[in-house]
Order: C-alpha cells, then structure tokens, then sequence
C-alpha cells in the first residue's frame, strides 16, 4: 500500500497496475523510477539524474522537483543534470558549466546559489531571468488534417484537427495522451516525416560524416590531393588500423562483467594506419578532418556538396559535433537534430516532432524556434509534441491534452491558451511576465478565450460545427469573452 500511495502522490494514480512499461511516456518514466528509490530506507546515498525533467509537462516538474527534495532530506546527496529552470532554482548548490559547448565549453564558469546564478554574467544566468514572448501574430491554416476517434491507451474517443501551414504545438501533462495521438495522426496520414529520438538503425561505426553523406567526397578528396587509392581513407576497408579493425577502440570481454573499452595504442585512437596518416591535405589527415567540428569543417571544405550539408548541421544548432564522432554517442536530442537535418529542404511536407528542445539549453532554444519558422515559412506544416513554454507561446496553434490521463483535448491560438484553466494555460502567462509559475496548478490570469469542447470530446472543429461548444473558461470569466484580434476566428 504505501508504494501506490507514493505512485498516487506524484500524480500517476491513473494508470493501471497492467499497463505495460513500454508504453508509458518519458514523463510517466521518469517519475517511477524516482519513486522506487523514494520507498529505501538507506541514507547516505549518491544520485545522479540525467535531465529527469525530460518529457515531463511543467507542472509533473514540480512534482519531480519534490522528490528530489524528499530524496535530499533523508539524508542523500542529490546530483541533477538539468536545463529545466524550475528544477536549478530548487538547487541548493549550482555548477555552471562553459562558456559555450564542444570545444568552446568543458570549463566551469559559476559556483553558486541559483539566486547568484541568476545575477551572473554567464550564458545560464541571462536565460534564467529572460521573460517568454508570447507571439504577437499567428499565420492563417490552409486547411486541416483530421485524427477521429482516437481511443488507444489514455484517449477517449478524441476527434481532432491539426491545421495545416501553421506550427502546432501538441500539449498536456505526462501521461495525458500526447504521442499516442500523434502516432494516431502519422497512421492516419502517410507520408509524414517523423523526427523522433530513437537511435538510428545503422552500423556502430556510423559517424556524422557517414551518416549526412560527405564521407565519400572527403575520401575522394584526400585521392585526388595524394594520388592514393581512395579505399586508404577509410577507416571500414585498407586504411583501418589491423589492431582495432577501425574502431579506435579495444574491447576486452570479462566473464559476468560488462566489456572494458580501452583506447588502442597502436593508432592512439586515430583509427587509420600510420602510413595513411601521413598523407595530408592542406596541413591535415584524414583522421584530423573527423576530429573536426562541423563548424571548424565549414572553415576548411570548399566543396559546395560537403557545405551544404555541414550547413544542415549549422541550421539544427549541432556545429559543436565532430565530424568522426560515433553516432551511439550522441543524446536523443542530438538524435533528433541530425536526422532533422537531412530532411529540412522540402517543400509542403508534414513534420512531426517529439520534443524538439530535449537536451537544448535556455540559449538554444532561439535558433530551434527560427528554424522551425522556417520550415513553416517554406510551405510545409510542423507539429510538434512539446513541453518547453517558449515553443508553446510561439506556435500558431495548441493542442491541449489533459487534464492528467484524461486523454481529452482542447485547441486554439497560443495566445488563446494563455490564461485558461488547463495546466499548460495556467502556467503561460507566469512566463511571460518572468514572474514565478504557480506551484499547485491554480488559475493564474485570464486569457482572451478558452475554446472548450464538450459532448464527443471534439476539437479543432469549425464553430458552425453541431457537435462543438465554443464558451468561456468556467474557471474566469472576463468582461468580454471575444478572441484577441489577431487569433484565428474560424478554427
């Protein structure tokens, strides 16, 4: 009994004790395995979270952040590794670490209070006290795309309509439904381009370099500068070095033990033989070329073919990887990122994105916004599932899930949402002012309007629709009910 009382503390008392783990959320994940540790009665133990606030909406982060008070005060020490603003101000204690990533960063730029953080000079402490902008004007739909009768997992028989020509941003606390109905709208629109953060099925051996395509290229580049056979600057077929086959690394299998990787010493890790690291270009090897970061490969490449798709690197904000970097290395985020840059130059696609900003820092977030302004600017449509406030507020239409398990939905303007009783519209405007977001999920404001749908749980759908209800948000009723001017009337 009392480990269900913990579960039904933190908010996941809706799940049923069946219900396979596979198909759990991030959010509804991370939250269990916290609670696990939350019921030992040991003291004095380390833990170490890696970005627990991951997949969690920003009021599950409250939650979360009393476990890991609750987790500190029975006597552990708690190590978090965290973007989440909400979740460095409960810190007692704050390393910031700079002043930029890859080779710009590794230095340690702040100890601190997090109140001393915020009045720091680093890249961190600007962004915690940097107010969300709520968008001022939101693009015209040219149509809609629809998802009927969605009832798999926690959705109720949920009819929505994503528009289309506009960024959505899908919504609601962990575990209300979000990627299941999503998945519902892949299914039910083919063609899709899904950018998720699952690992990419190829060789171990894959790296950028390999996975966007130049690796060809810069082989027959090193060929055409050295004379040499072009199979030499690989690191797969006659220039790998013989004692680690390539892989720059040794493996040494231990009975009942994981595998211990050492660096190889004959190639230093280099992965080439020594006499094909003597053959160089402009100064350089092939195995300089992959220690490079994409942003120093744009400096030294005067290829167009090889710029233009480090240039995708650049425009995913991943110019910090190197070129040689084994792709199992990289976080889902990054994940995320590098698939997304081989499929941003297409016109009138629909792309689907599983929470973007993951593993982005507050300064980061800017340039994944412009670029999906852009991939919106070109004719296509994006939606993406997305708890971060600053992409909500700047999305053009908002699919809200909830409340909590529930599974139904609600849709409107960003600037609509605001405001409005739903823990999503309840914690915008808090950001917006860059004051602090209300802890017990109160109504917090009043928005221009909140468009609710009643009856079959129907949203999305047009007012001259039988089957919606456009009315006030019972929570607050201001003087006037109309839209703002500028939100999008027929939807």
């Amino acid at each position: 009994m009392a480990a269900l009382e913990r579960i039904e503390a933190i908010g996941l008392g809706y799940l049923s004790l069946d219900r396979e783990t596979a198909t759990l959320s991030g959010g509804e994940g991370q939250r269990l395995k916290t609670v696990r540790h939350l019921g030992s009665s040991l003291t004095g133990m380390t833990y170490i979270f890696d970005e627990p606030s991951v997949g969690l909406h920003p009021r599950d982060v409250g939650r979360l952040g009393d476990l890991l008070l609750r987790l500190r005060d029975k006597g552990n020490t708690v190590l978090v590794v965290e973007h989440d603003p909400d979740v460095i101000r409960l810190a007692d204690h704050v390393v910031d670490m700079g002043p930029r990533a890859g080779a710009d960063g590794g230095r340690v730029v702040f100890e601190g209070t997090p109140d001393a953080l915020a009045r720091a000079g680093t890249l961190t402490g600007r962004c915690l006290g940097r107010p969300t902008a709520l968008k001022e004007r939101v693009r015209t739909p040219s149509g809609g795309l629809w998802v009927k009768g969605a009832g798999r997992h926690n959705l109720r028989d949920v009819t929505v309509e994503f528009p289309t020509g506009v960024l959505t941003a899908v919504t609601g606390v962990a575990g209300s439904g979000k990627s299941t109905l999503v998945a519902e709208f892949t299914a039910a629109h083919p063609g899709t381009v899904v950018v998720d953060q699952s690992a990419i099925g190829i060789s171990a051996r894959s790296t950028p370099a390999t996975y966007l395509g130049i690796m060809d290229t810069v082989r027959k580049i090193f060929a055409r500068g050295t004379g040499a056979d072009p199979g030499l600057f690989s690191f797969n077929s006659a220039g790998a070095c013989p004692a680690c086959e390539g892989r720059g690394i040794i493996y040494t299998d231990l009975a009942f033990m994981d595998p211990v990787t050492t660096t190889c010493q004959a190639c230093e890790g280099r992965r080439f033989r020594e006499e094909v690291l003597r053959l160089r270009i402009d100064g350089r090897s092939v195995a300089d070329v992959l220690a490079m970061t994409a942003g120093q490969a744009l400096d030294f490449f005067a290829d167009e073919g090889v710029r233009r798709r480090l240039g995708s690197l650049r425009d995913v904000g991943l110019t910090y990887l190197t070129l040689g970097q084994p792709l199992s290395t990289l976080s889902g985020g990054e994940r995320q990122r590098i698939k997304l840059a081989t499929r941003l130059h297409r016109t009138g696609a629909v792309y689907v994105l599983d929470e973007p900003t993951t593993g982005l820092h507050l300064s980061d977030v800017d340039g994944l916004l412009a670029l999906l302004d852009r991939l919106v600017d070109a004719g296509n449509t994006v939606v993406v599932v997305e708890h971060h406030l600053a992409v909500v507020a700047h999305a053009d239409w908002v699919i809200d899930l909830g409340p909590g398990g529930a599974g139904t939905a609600d849709g409107c303007s960003s600037r609509d949402r605001r405001g409005t009783c739903s823990p999503t519209g309840t914690r915008l405007p808090p950001s917006i002012s860059g004051g602090p977001r209300p802890a017990d999920g109160g109504f917090a404001g009043a928005g221009p309007h909140c468009m609710m749908a009643n009856r079959r749980r129907t949203i999305g759908r047009r007012s001259s629709d039988p089957d919606t209800e456009t009315r006030t948000c019972p929570a607050r009723r201001p003087s006037s009910a109309a839209p703002a001017p500028d939100s999008p009337k027929a939807w």
